[in-house]
């Protein structure tokens, strides 16, 4: 399945190109679940101010925190999980995209600048692969000012403050370890996601 997918990639003539471009009509397709994903989170970051007076009034007693929340969740009609379960519906196509990208098929066959899409950096150091890190570390770096600007309006815990910072580098540490064309597609996937987030954010009220 997944070396035919490929194949019908690779045939395209520009490999490559049809890793960014099959990302794209993926992410294009999977855009009704994350405007859902986004309105869930927006829906609880309005009931944060009162989650954070219940959590201050109960303290210690997380059981009854949790029955009060639970409470002004349901008033409100809004799922303790909205942002989650929209999420998870992705998942799927994000597996097919991975085994697309990383297993051996005609389309990693294909080159970027003359290196290989099959090639992994600790084969040889290619120059494309500093560049394919640069633009990661850029899109990491976006991100997370995103994520800052918008935990002004939605406290986070100290230690989901620290992980705001760290994960979205985690996409290099990915892209050093896989082939070429995985790192094209974290590129591609992880720039959508910051412009496409960024942008429901501001239009969805």
């Amino acid at each position: 399945m997944f070396a035919d997918l490929g194949a019908a990639l690779a045939s395209f003539g520009m490999p490559a190109l049809a890793i960014v471009g099959f990302t794209i009509v993926v992410r294009l397709a999977l855009h009704p679940f994350y405007r859902a994903a986004v309105r869930g989170e927006k829906a609880k970051a309005k009931l944060a101010p009162e989650i954070q007076k219940l959590q201050q009034k109960y303290g210690k007693d997380l059981v009854r925190f949790s029955e009060e929340s639970q409470k002004v969740y349901r008033t409100n009609g809004v799922s303790m999980f909205a942002g989650m379960l929209p999420m998870l519906a992705t998942v799927p196509f994000f597996m097919v995209m991975y085994q697309v990208v990383t297993t051996p098929n005609p389309l990693l066959d294909g080159t970027l600048f003359g290196v290989s899409l099959g090639t992994h950096f600790t084969n040889g150091f290619a120059w494309v692969f500093f560049v394919l890190f640069g633009l990661l570390a850029l899109v990491a770096y976006l991100t997370v000012r995103w994520q800052q600007s918008r935990m002004t309006a939605t406290p986070a815990p100290g230690f989901m403050t620290g992980l705001i910072k760290v994960l979205p580098y985690g996409t290099i540490l990915v892209a050093a370890y896989l082939p070429l064309a995985a790192g094209l597609y974290l590129l591609t996937t992880t720039t959508w996601t910051i412009a496409e987030r960024a942008l429901l954010y501001r239009i969805l009220s």
